[in-house]
């Protein structure tokens, strides 16, 4: 869906014309579908500057966090395939940012780690990243952004249980 029509459907101020026939819950579970996608979509753009893909900056997170996963690991953090992760750490290791290291507790398995050259990059994902949640909790109090956390991991909770 695109812009244009999201704001139809949910409307530039979270309204629409027929808000009253919609329930509250379906209003902010709508509305948080919008903002994840706009989130992504112009920290996209943002980061396209950089020569980098939502796949290549997310496996990059991802190994940033949790360095010496396994292709596996990593796979399930990204939910994507084995397959396709292994082909994205391939590139990613033959443009110098990743590197695959034997594991001393398992010789069939390799750990994933970043290179050196990685963390200007990261450095940079890392200021698009603060600049657009600065952007989005601008009007917000510290204390508004932890309640909002708190009912936000409430809501993962109640969704991961399923």
């Amino acid at each position: 869906m695109d812009t244009e029509a999201e704001e139809k459907l949910t409307g530039k101020l979270g309204e629409t014309l027929d808000d009253r026939d919609i329930s509250i819950r379906r209003q902010v579970g709508l509305r948080m579908t919008v903002i994840s996608r706009l989130q992504r979509n112009n920290f996209d753009r943002k980061v396209a500057a950089l020569n980098v893909t939502r796949s290549q900056w997310s496996m990059i997170a991802v190994v940033a966090r949790y360095p010496g996963s396994t292709q596996r690991t990593i796979a399930e953090y990204l939910e994507m395939s084995e397959a396709s992760a292994g082909r994205l750490i391939d590139r990613l290791c033959a443009d110098g940012l990743l590197e695959r290291r034997d594991r001393a507790d398992d010789r069939r398995a390799r750990a994933v780690y970043l290179t050196p050259e990685a963390k200007p990059l990261l450095d940079q994902l890392g200021e698009i990243a603060n600049e657009s949640e600065d952007r989005m909790f601008r009007g917000f109090s510290d204390d508004e952004v932890e309640r909002l956390r708190d009912y936000m991991n409430r809501i993962y909770d109640n969704v991961a249980r399923g």
